[in-house]
């Protein structure tokens, strides 16, 4: 098997919520080289909605086959979004279709989860809504479909599933099971009392490293590839803690990562553990290193795609040019778009202070809330020192200068990347690029104190 030095093309499979795609990196730069994407839709069919799992190895095989030659790679590493585990029967195929987070569940099985699940000193898991806890998915299919979930053999983590379908070997990994699960124990590095409780233990994959090679993949699959050697399948990270990775490597403590898709994830390394608030949305994340790390969220990218296409389009210069215009109006947004999760639970969104005649000036409005959400989330996580912010947002000045004006911080953008794919590929052994020195943001909009103030007291109200 090739050795990680000897790597120069990593291919990655990036699982989002939204969309899923593959890429292929250049391992002295980190450059994207060959990537296509596809959108991951949720079937409405069956028992409850699920993922087209089929459909997204049908896309994943064919990716991988289509790059095998051209630009070709030497190792396989995979990230996907979190809140989500596999059934898998004795003979590996999927004993039950693989839940959608988002599907709610009746009262009663709520309500009986809600009695099982430990504290959150236990295990930094705040209570979530729908099926955000896999915990409570796990609940939710014992309860219901008895006869199904008797099949179950092995419960895997979502990147995990992906990698057993390549390399054939099961395993579990710490960011995926320390990502609001309530079924891992950050003080003991174990799994929580709730595994127990549910009667699961014996069914959970051993866990392994993030980056452990779990082995090549399997000679069948590889053939049908093309693949001229043995490639090895790395065993896989929870996205978000996939964009913080290069900057544990790269950067010195404090500092926060704001990762963006359709959550918007901060991570505040060197932050405050001890004043978690679980019902604001608050948690500990684990990273790939099996540390703890205060993070907050929100569903920013979900909210800003809803709002945009109720708004309309405005140029990216006009929206940014408008966010004093916005602010001077009083124009703001208050949460939330999305409901059930957030740093302001319980609310639902309204309008207030003005009117706007432009598309423009009321995407400067959502860019303020995006941005004011945001630095909610930094404060319940007591993050310090300069804010990087990864994925799609990165390229949105106007949040970008939001962001930097009301949190008075840093704010350095990396555009070009979701970070996701970057930090997936580091999981081989590969040293991150040279990363060019990026100029921070910094800004300050006329009436943003007094604008902020003002948000912060309708939210009182």
């Amino acid at each position: 098997m090739s050795t990680a030095k000897a790597y120069r093309h990593i291919a990655v499979i990036d699982i989002g919520k939204t969309n899923a795609k593959v890429v292929v990196l250049d391992a002295g730069t980190g450059a994207e080289i060959a990537a296509v994407k596809t959108a991951n839709g949720v079937l409405k069919t069956g028992p409850y909605p699920h993922y087209d799992i089929e459909g997204l190895w049908g896309f994943i095989v064919s990716a991988l086959k289509n790059f095998a030659q051209t630009p070709g790679f030497d190792a396989i590493s995979i990230t996907t979004h979190g809140a989500s585990a596999a059934m898998l029967a004795a003979d590996g195929s999927l004993a039950m279709p693989v839940l959608d987070y988002e599907h709610g569940y009746p009262r009663a099985i709520a309500d009986a989860y809600e009695r099982l699940r430990p504290k959150f000193a236990e295990t930094f898991s705040p209570r979530l809504s729908m099926g955000l806890n896999v915990g409570a998915q796990i609940h939710y299919l014992k309860s219901t479909f008895p006869a199904d979930f008797s099949r179950v053999a092995t419960i895997l983590t979502y990147p995990q599933y992906w990698a057993f379908r390549l390399s054939g070997v099961a395993a579990n990994e710490v960011t995926s099971l320390g990502c609001h699960t309530d079924l891992w124990n950050p003080n003991t590095q174990n799994y929580s009392s709730l595994v127990d409780t549910l009667g699961i233990r014996a069914l959970m994959a051993p866990v392994r490293s993030a980056f452990d090679a779990l082995g090549p993949v399997l000679p069948a699959l590889a053939g049908e590839m093309g693949l001229a050697k043995a490639v090895p399948v790395y065993c896989g990270i929870h996205d978000s803690n996939a964009s913080l990775l290069p900057h544990l490597v790269e950067n010195e403590a404090p500092f926060a990562v704001v990762s963006t898709g359709t959550w918007v994830i901060s991570f505040g390394v060197g932050g405050d553990l001890e004043h978690l608030d679980p019902k604001r949305d608050a948690l500990a994340n684990v990273d790939a290193y099996g540390r703890a790390v205060p993070s907050a969220r929100f569903m920013g990218g979900r909210e800003f795609e809803i709002l945009a296409a109720e708004i309309g389009d405005a140029p990216s210069g006009a929206v940014e040019a408008a966010l004093e215009t916005a602010i001077g109006k009083g124009l703001m947004l208050l949460p939330n778009v999305v409901e059930g999760s957030g740093p302001f639970p319980g609310r639902k969104m309204r309008w207030a202070g003005g009117s706007a005649a432009e598309a423009a000036e009321r995407l400067a409005a959502v860019n303020l809330y995006l941005a004011l959400m945001t630095e909610a989330c930094l404060d319940l996580i007591g993050a310090k020192g300069p804010v990087f912010v990864e994925g799609p947002f990165a390229l949105n000045r106007a949040y970008l200068t939001a962001l930097a004006a009301v949190t008075g911080s840093d704010v350095i953008a990396l555009p070009g990347s979701t970070g996701t794919s970057q930090g997936a590929a580091l999981l081989t052994g590969i040293r991150p690029p040279a990363a060019a020195e990026k100029a921070p943001l910094r800004a300050d909009l006329q009436g943003m104190r007094p604008y902020r103030q003002a948000w912060r007291d309708a939210l009182a109200d």
